[in-house]
């Protein structure tokens, strides 16, 4: 068995083991309830939904985190069942929607069951859309009427949004590489590869972030690396978790979650390990603490916000790492990733519900609810407006009043 099917075979999701609290005790399952929500509470934020849609049967029981893309007023969407679309952002119409099946969306063989698996969600700049499958494929997509434009094979499961800079989609695959393909035609121009990624790992890959002719990704075994834009060479890494513990479970520390650029300054964390802030041009640590996440962080003035494993939100100074404030009061909840919208602080649940929070202390602030379907992908904020997907594919668009 090759190293990438046998570590897409011990792949787990924290998420799917407390899914089982869904159907049976929670004491039986060893799991911790989530923290009951107050039925008296009162909102001291105005939050308006604007409007709901769904893509196909978005990311079902695949364990990864389907977020949409927003360009130029347009809202990108995707599902593990072959379903691209896009949609106005402002009034959630259907601007187009196209279906794939095997082989026929290029023009040959069965057409009964879909052939793109999407799987990291999409990724827009200019006039393409660029995403990943679960069964190793890249496709280019013309993002004005989701024609299809090439496709490209690469080594294994597509789990993150590709990253399109440069005249490159930068792509990552569970396996432990990275390609930079060339965006007019998918052909391959460089490759990176770990060498050997952990055979037991959470399910999901974080987020690409490119800046400054640089990529930056969290790696399964708790690394932050920095690889050459133009050619794949690795620049540097620095160790945001060591993989300490007595069982396997224990040892588990990957990185999952997003990498921030402020300034000069990379912000990540990993799970079972730290936060750190580092210098980018030279991958120097300027700081870390402990702290343990699966989910991805934000940046807010002097602030960052993450969700430990406990769904317990933190806000930490950013200069120092110090802490500002924790709120459990949606502990256990199985929190998305945080997302910054204005002064508050966006979440989502494994019961379908949005949660704002003051981001100055916390205080949970309006509560919305998109279905009773959980919501793995971190929101989406543009402005005014965050943009919410579970699990089914529901799309949620919601407003805050800033007044």
């Amino acid at each position: 068995m090759k190293a990438g099917a046998m570590k897409r075979a011990l792949l787990i999701t924290l998420t799917s083991l407390v899914a089982l609290a869904g159907c049976h005790n929670f004491k039986k399952e060893n799991v911790q309830p989530p923290t009951p929500l107050d039925k008296d509470f009162k909102a001291t934020a105005q939050v308006k939904r604007l409007w709901t849609s769904s893509i196909g049967d978005g990311a079902r029981d695949s364990g990864i985190r389907l977020r949409p893309a927003f360009a130029d007023g347009v809202l990108y969407a995707a599902s593990v069942d072959g379903k691209i679309a896009a949609f106005d952002a402002n009034s959630g119409k259907t601007l187009w929607s196209k279906s794939s099946s095997t082989h026929g969306w290029f023009g040959w063989g069965d057409k009964k069951r879909p052939d793109a698996f999407y799987a990291g969600g999409p990724a827009v700049s200019g006039d393409l859309v660029a995403i990943g499958t679960l069964d190793g494929h890249v496709y280019g997509i013309g993002a004005k009427d989701g024609s299809p434009r090439w496709e490209a094979r690469v080594s294994s499961e597509v789990l993150a949004a590709p990253s399109i800079v440069g005249g490159l989609v930068v792509v990552r695959t569970a396996d432990g590489r990275l390609y930079g393909l060339d965006a007019s035609n998918g052909e391959r121009r460089w490759a990176y590869d770990q060498g050997s990624v952990p055979l037991l790992s959470l399910r999901g890959n974080g987020p690409l972030m490119v800046a400054n002719g640089v990529v930056f990704f969290g790696s399964d075994n708790g690394k932050l690396v920095a690889l050459r834009l133009d050619n794949g060479e690795k620049l540097w890494e620095q160790t945001m978790a060591g993989g300490e513990g007595r069982t396997e479970i224990d040892r588990l520390n990957d990185a999952d979650g997003s990498i921030l650029l402020d300034g000069s300054t990379l912000y990540g964390a990993a799970y079972h390990g730290n936060l750190i802030a580092v210098d980018g041009p030279s991958g120097r640590p300027l700081w870390g603490r402990p702290f343990s996440t699966f989910t991805s962080i934000d940046l807010g003035g002097n602030a960052i916000y993450a969700v430990n494993d406990e769904s317990q939100v933190w806000a930490f100074d950013k200069s120092g790492g110090s802490d500002m404030w924790k709120s459990d009061k949606l502990k256990y909840r199985w929190l998305t990733g945080p997302a910054v919208q204005g002064n508050y602080v966006v979440v989502a649940d494994m019961e379908g519900y949005i949660h704002w929070l003051q981001g100055s202390d916390g205080s949970l602030a309006a509560r919305e609810r998109l279905s009773k379907k959980p919501i793995r992908a971190q929101p989406l904020v543009v402005g005014d407006t965050v943009y919410v997907e579970d699990v089914k594919g529901h799309i949620g668009a919601y407003r805050l009043d800033t007044h």
